[in-house]
């Protein structure tokens, strides 16, 4: 059983180096040459990824979720310009730093990103967010593309927002459909009603343990993890993996900075049993930093085997 872990868009380590420089629409409006501004804040972006990438390379770290946040105004309603052709260069090479160094890069819109939505105009935007994220995985020649997706709001009850899930869904270009992946909440739709999209639909399930621990009806994950690993079919499966800020209830759902070492390995003991590789994207405040913490912590508290800094051969 091999475990890779990943961290999310920004380094601790690597100070000072952002991929999600931006500008709001109103200093867009007073720039004398707003479309100047947007290249050069896109070319700084596109130059820290690859100083990221680079940094993730040589520390061995293989899996990374990119920012969505790397092209500003992309969405926009009232800004139209071409973010992929006049940097096709950069990104080819960005593309081929990926390619040759086997790394697994996914994308995770934010909370705006809403495809069950009882409001035309949101899904209307949620369309044109994924189209966003599409382009940017094909500039970047992404194998891959994996857009992980929540279901969205509970508008008129489970089962009818869950139908306009799918409704929706179907409604996506089809080179779209291929790279979504759905992923339980803390709130409202658990792991149960994520495996039944993913039955409807033929999209992959991303457990996200935290959440599970948050929303659930009792059920067991062990129970659950072959079904949730078999929606993957023939590829490695994705598993997010946070700690809550505190155990007190308002607190509970909050993400900590680092992760809880000792509920991590009680995860792993009960899910080692499939003896299937899988991906851990650690959705912890610290980033990097709370990666390399939790490795530390696990040579000292377990018997794993670390083939390298952040992959674990488990027994």
């Amino acid at each position: 059983m091999k475990i890779r872990l990943g961290y999310v868009a920004l380094s601790k380590a690597m100070e000072n180096i952002t991929t999600s420089s931006t500008i709001t629409y109103t200093n867009f409006e007073k720039e004398n040459e707003p479309l100047d501004k947007l290249y050069r804040i896109i070319n700084n972006n596109l130059d820290s990824l690859k100083e990221i990438l680079t940094y993730n390379i040589k520390n061995n770290l293989h899996f990374y979720r990119l920012t969505s946040k790397l092209i500003p105004l992309a969405t926009h309603d009232k800004v139209n310009y071409d973010y992929i052709t006049p940097f096709k260069d950069k990104f080819d090479s960005l593309g081929k730093l990926i390619e040759e160094n086997n790394l697994r890069i996914d994308l995770h819109p934010d909370q705006y990103t809403v495809l069950n939505s009882v409001n035309k105009q949101v899904v209307k935007n949620t369309f044109e967010i994924l189209e966003y994220h599409y382009k940017i995985l094909k500039a970047l020649n992404i194998k891959d593309k994996i857009i992980i997706l929540h279901v969205g709001g509970n508008n008129f009850g489970k089962l009818n927002s869950l139908k306009r899930f799918i409704n929706n869904f179907n409604r996506l270009p089809q080179e779209i459909k291929k790279c979504i992946a759905i992923e339980n909440d803390d709130k409202i739709f658990n792991i149960k009603d994520v495996l039944f999209l993913s039955k409807e639909l033929n999209i992959p399930v991303v457990l996200d343990y935290h959440h599970f621990l948050c929303n659930n009806e009792g059920e067991k994950i062990e129970d659950l993890i072959e079904e949730v690993f078999a929606s993957w079919k023939n590829k490695t499966p994705k598993i997010h993996f946070s700690s809550p800020k505190s155990k007190l209830k308002k607190d509970f759902r909050s993400h900590h900075d680092y992760i809880d070492v000792n509920t991590f390995i009680d995860f792993i003991n009960k899910i080692k049993f499939t003896n299937k590789d899988f991906d851990i994207m650690l959705e912890a405040k610290a980033k990097d930093d709370a990666l390399f913490r939790l490795v530390r912590q696990l040579k000292y508290k377990t018997d794993y085997k670390f083939i390298d800094e952040s992959t674990i051969i488990g027994k």
